[in-house]
Protein backbone atom coordinates (compact mmCIF):
# COMPACT_ATOMS: atom_id res chain seq x y z
CA UNK A 1 0.00 0.00 0.00
CA UNK A 2 1.45 3.61 -0.90
CA UNK A 3 1.98 5.87 1.93
CA UNK A 4 0.48 8.95 0.49
CA UNK A 5 1.96 11.21 2.61
CA UNK A 6 4.86 10.34 1.55
CA UNK A 7 3.79 10.25 -1.82
CA UNK A 8 2.48 14.10 -0.94
CA UNK A 9 6.15 15.27 0.37
CA UNK A 10 7.86 13.89 -2.93
CA UNK A 11 5.22 16.55 -4.85
CA UNK A 12 5.78 19.12 -2.04
CA UNK A 13 9.50 19.15 -2.54
CA UNK A 14 9.64 18.64 -6.63
CA UNK A 15 9.89 21.59 -9.24
CA UNK A 16 6.74 23.34 -8.98
CA UNK A 17 4.60 23.43 -12.57
CA UNK A 18 0.84 24.92 -13.62
CA UNK A 19 -0.11 20.69 -13.00
CA UNK A 20 1.42 20.60 -9.13
CA UNK A 21 -0.49 23.92 -8.29
CA UNK A 22 -3.76 22.52 -9.21
CA UNK A 23 -3.14 19.08 -6.77
CA UNK A 24 -1.82 21.51 -4.03
CA UNK A 25 -5.48 20.96 -2.36
CA UNK A 26 -5.20 17.17 -2.35
CA UNK A 27 -1.62 17.57 -1.25
CA UNK A 28 -2.65 19.61 1.59
CA UNK A 29 -5.63 17.53 2.45
CA UNK A 30 -3.15 14.12 2.53
CA UNK A 31 -0.64 16.13 4.81
CA UNK A 32 -3.11 17.53 7.18
CA UNK A 33 -4.90 13.74 8.15
CA UNK A 34 -1.66 12.34 8.91
CA UNK A 35 -1.89 11.50 12.48
CA UNK A 36 1.76 10.78 13.08
CA UNK A 37 2.65 14.53 12.33
CA UNK A 38 2.39 17.16 14.86
CA UNK A 39 -0.29 19.46 14.68
CA UNK A 40 2.22 22.98 13.64
CA UNK A 41 4.11 20.60 11.35
CA UNK A 42 0.29 19.94 9.74
CA UNK A 43 -0.30 23.68 10.05
CA UNK A 44 3.12 24.79 8.72
CA UNK A 45 2.24 22.27 5.96
CA UNK A 46 -1.27 23.82 5.17
CA UNK A 47 0.40 27.08 4.98
CA UNK A 48 3.13 25.69 2.62
CA UNK A 49 0.66 24.10 0.18
CA UNK A 50 -1.48 27.05 -0.22
CA UNK A 51 1.29 28.55 -0.96
CA UNK A 52 2.73 26.83 -3.94
CA UNK A 53 -0.61 26.42 -5.35
CA UNK A 54 -1.59 30.18 -4.93
CA UNK A 55 1.54 31.61 -5.91
CA UNK A 56 2.17 33.38 -9.23
CA UNK A 57 3.97 29.90 -11.04
CA UNK A 58 7.10 32.01 -12.00
CA UNK A 59 7.23 33.47 -8.51
CA UNK A 60 7.46 30.10 -7.31
CA UNK A 61 9.45 28.35 -9.43
CA UNK A 62 12.42 30.91 -9.15
CA UNK A 63 12.40 31.00 -5.58
CA UNK A 64 13.08 26.56 -5.24
CA UNK A 65 15.42 27.17 -8.25
CA UNK A 66 17.16 29.67 -5.43
CA UNK A 67 16.67 27.45 -2.78
CA UNK A 68 17.63 24.27 -4.29
CA UNK A 69 18.88 24.32 -7.86
CA UNK A 70 21.10 27.53 -7.03
CA UNK A 71 22.31 26.66 -3.61
CA UNK A 72 24.68 23.77 -2.46
CA UNK A 73 23.74 23.43 1.03
CA UNK A 74 20.08 23.06 -0.02
CA UNK A 75 20.80 20.63 -2.81
CA UNK A 76 18.31 18.15 -2.83
CA UNK A 77 20.78 15.55 -4.56
CA UNK A 78 20.94 13.59 -0.97
CA UNK A 79 25.00 12.23 -1.80
CA UNK A 80 25.80 15.74 -2.19
CA UNK A 81 26.01 15.97 1.01
CA UNK A 82 27.82 12.94 1.36
CA UNK A 83 30.36 12.48 -1.06
CA UNK A 84 30.29 15.76 -2.95
CA UNK A 85 32.55 16.10 -5.86
CA UNK A 86 34.42 12.70 -4.71
CA UNK A 87 34.41 9.61 -6.98
CA UNK A 88 32.50 7.63 -4.59
CA UNK A 89 29.27 9.35 -5.35
CA UNK A 90 29.11 7.11 -8.79
CA UNK A 91 29.52 3.99 -7.64
CA UNK A 92 26.87 5.08 -4.71
CA UNK A 93 24.77 6.10 -7.55
CA UNK A 94 25.03 3.34 -9.60
CA UNK A 95 23.67 0.86 -6.10
CA UNK A 96 21.31 3.20 -5.91
CA UNK A 97 20.12 2.82 -9.15
CA UNK A 98 20.34 -1.29 -8.72
CA UNK A 99 18.43 -0.99 -5.38
CA UNK A 100 15.36 0.68 -7.57
CA UNK A 101 15.58 -1.63 -10.31
CA UNK A 102 15.73 -4.89 -7.99
CA UNK A 103 12.17 -3.42 -6.60
CA UNK A 104 10.95 -3.12 -9.65
CA UNK A 105 10.88 0.54 -9.91
CA UNK A 106 12.53 2.66 -13.27
CA UNK A 107 12.24 6.32 -12.62
CA UNK A 108 11.35 7.71 -15.40
CA UNK A 109 12.81 11.28 -14.62
CA UNK A 110 15.70 13.56 -15.90
CA UNK A 111 16.73 13.56 -11.69
CA UNK A 112 19.62 11.84 -10.48
CA UNK A 113 18.42 8.83 -8.19
CA UNK A 114 19.26 10.43 -4.87
CA UNK A 115 16.92 13.31 -5.55
CA UNK A 116 14.84 13.82 -2.27
CA UNK A 117 11.55 13.66 -4.47
CA UNK A 118 12.57 10.88 -6.07
CA UNK A 119 13.78 8.52 -3.39
CA UNK A 120 10.86 9.82 -1.44
CA UNK A 121 8.41 8.38 -4.36
CA UNK A 122 10.00 4.90 -3.92
CA UNK A 123 9.72 4.48 -0.23
CA UNK A 124 6.35 5.55 -0.43
CA UNK A 125 5.79 2.03 -1.75
CA UNK A 126 7.93 0.44 1.28
CA UNK A 127 7.54 -1.32 4.10
CA UNK A 128 6.85 1.68 6.61
CA UNK A 129 9.90 -0.05 8.94
CA UNK A 130 12.14 0.59 5.81
CA UNK A 131 10.99 4.16 5.69
CA UNK A 132 11.93 4.94 9.29
CA UNK A 133 15.42 3.21 8.88
CA UNK A 134 16.63 4.87 5.79
CA UNK A 135 14.70 8.78 7.17
CA UNK A 136 16.62 7.97 10.24
CA UNK A 137 20.02 7.20 8.75
CA UNK A 138 19.46 10.75 6.79
CA UNK A 139 18.19 12.77 9.91
CA UNK A 140 21.36 15.08 10.32
CA UNK A 141 21.09 15.93 6.62
CA UNK A 142 17.15 16.56 7.12
CA UNK A 143 17.64 18.32 9.95
CA UNK A 144 20.47 20.29 8.57
CA UNK A 145 18.59 21.34 5.66
CA UNK A 146 15.65 22.30 7.75
CA UNK A 147 17.27 24.92 9.54
CA UNK A 148 19.43 26.38 6.72
CA UNK A 149 15.59 27.02 5.04
CA UNK A 150 14.33 28.62 8.68
CA UNK A 151 17.40 30.95 8.04
CA UNK A 152 16.31 32.21 4.90
CA UNK A 153 12.45 32.31 6.15
CA UNK A 154 11.09 29.72 4.14
CA UNK A 155 8.11 27.41 4.47
CA UNK A 156 10.34 24.07 2.57
CA UNK A 157 11.01 23.79 6.27
CA UNK A 158 7.84 22.42 6.85
CA UNK A 159 8.57 19.38 4.43
CA UNK A 160 11.40 18.52 6.21
CA UNK A 161 10.03 18.97 9.85
CA UNK A 162 7.40 16.48 8.42
CA UNK A 163 10.20 13.90 7.40
CA UNK A 164 12.19 14.09 10.65
CA UNK A 165 8.91 13.07 12.65
CA UNK A 166 8.16 9.97 10.15
CA UNK A 167 11.97 9.24 10.92
CA UNK A 168 11.04 9.12 14.24
CA UNK A 169 14.59 9.54 15.37
CA UNK A 170 16.97 11.90 17.16
CA UNK A 171 19.46 13.36 14.35
CA UNK A 172 23.41 13.07 15.34
CA UNK A 173 23.53 16.31 16.95
CA UNK A 174 27.85 16.79 16.15
CA UNK A 175 26.88 15.53 12.36
CA UNK A 176 24.23 18.34 12.04
CA UNK A 177 26.58 21.25 13.53
CA UNK A 178 29.22 19.87 11.45
CA UNK A 179 26.57 20.66 8.30
CA UNK A 180 25.62 24.22 9.68
CA UNK A 181 29.54 25.11 10.01
CA UNK A 182 29.61 25.06 5.79
CA UNK A 183 28.98 29.31 4.94
CA UNK A 184 25.61 29.27 3.44
CA UNK A 185 26.07 30.05 -0.92
CA UNK A 186 25.14 33.18 -2.10
CA UNK A 187 22.41 32.19 -5.13
CA UNK A 188 22.72 35.53 -6.19
CA UNK A 189 26.18 35.60 -6.88
CA UNK A 190 26.44 33.79 -9.96
CA UNK A 191 29.96 34.02 -10.34
CA UNK A 192 30.96 32.53 -6.92
CA UNK A 193 28.63 29.68 -8.01
CA UNK A 194 29.36 28.51 -11.53
CA UNK A 195 33.33 27.96 -9.29
CA UNK A 196 31.67 26.32 -6.73
CA UNK A 197 29.78 23.82 -9.00
CA UNK A 198 32.73 23.42 -11.37
CA UNK A 199 32.77 19.98 -10.43
CA UNK A 200 34.87 16.81 -11.17
CA UNK A 201 34.20 14.07 -14.05
CA UNK A 202 31.69 11.78 -11.81
CA UNK A 203 31.87 8.35 -13.62
CA UNK A 204 28.49 6.19 -13.47
CA UNK A 205 29.17 3.12 -14.76
CA UNK A 206 29.87 0.01 -13.24
CA UNK A 207 31.82 -0.51 -10.27
CA UNK A 208 32.87 -4.14 -9.63
CA UNK A 209 32.86 -3.66 -6.37
CA UNK A 210 29.23 -1.91 -5.94
CA UNK A 211 26.19 -4.36 -5.31
CA UNK A 212 22.94 -4.03 -4.78
CA UNK A 213 22.30 -3.08 -1.28
CA UNK A 214 19.20 -1.64 0.33
CA UNK A 215 18.12 2.11 0.07
CA UNK A 216 18.66 2.13 4.10
CA UNK A 217 22.09 1.02 3.61
CA UNK A 218 23.62 3.39 1.08
CA UNK A 219 22.13 6.52 2.99
CA UNK A 220 23.95 5.12 6.25
CA UNK A 221 27.10 6.37 4.84
CA UNK A 222 25.27 9.78 5.97
CA UNK A 223 26.26 8.95 9.54
CA UNK A 224 29.71 9.23 8.71
CA UNK A 225 30.61 13.01 10.17
CA UNK A 226 32.07 14.72 6.89
CA UNK A 227 31.35 12.98 4.85
CA UNK A 228 7.61 1.57 -10.69
CA UNK A 229 6.44 4.84 -9.87
CA UNK A 230 6.71 7.16 -12.87
CA UNK A 231 8.12 10.48 -11.07
CA UNK A 232 8.13 12.01 -15.00
CA UNK A 233 5.41 14.72 -13.60
CA UNK A 234 7.49 15.43 -10.98
CA UNK A 235 10.59 17.17 -13.19
CA UNK A 236 10.92 20.26 -14.77
CA UNK A 237 11.94 20.98 -18.35
CA UNK A 238 15.31 20.60 -19.51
Amino acid sequence: MMDRTLKALSLTLSYPTSELQAAMPEIGAVLAADPRLTAATRAALQRLTHDLGQGDLFDVQESYVMLFDRSRTLSLNLFEHVHGESRDRGGAMVSLIETYRAAGFEPATTELPDHLPVLLEFLSTRPFAEVQETLADAAHILDALATRLVRRESGYDAAFAALSQLAGAQSDTEAVAGMLAQPDDDPTDLTALDAVWEETEVTFGPDPNAGCPQVRDMLALMDKPGSKPNPAPLNRSA
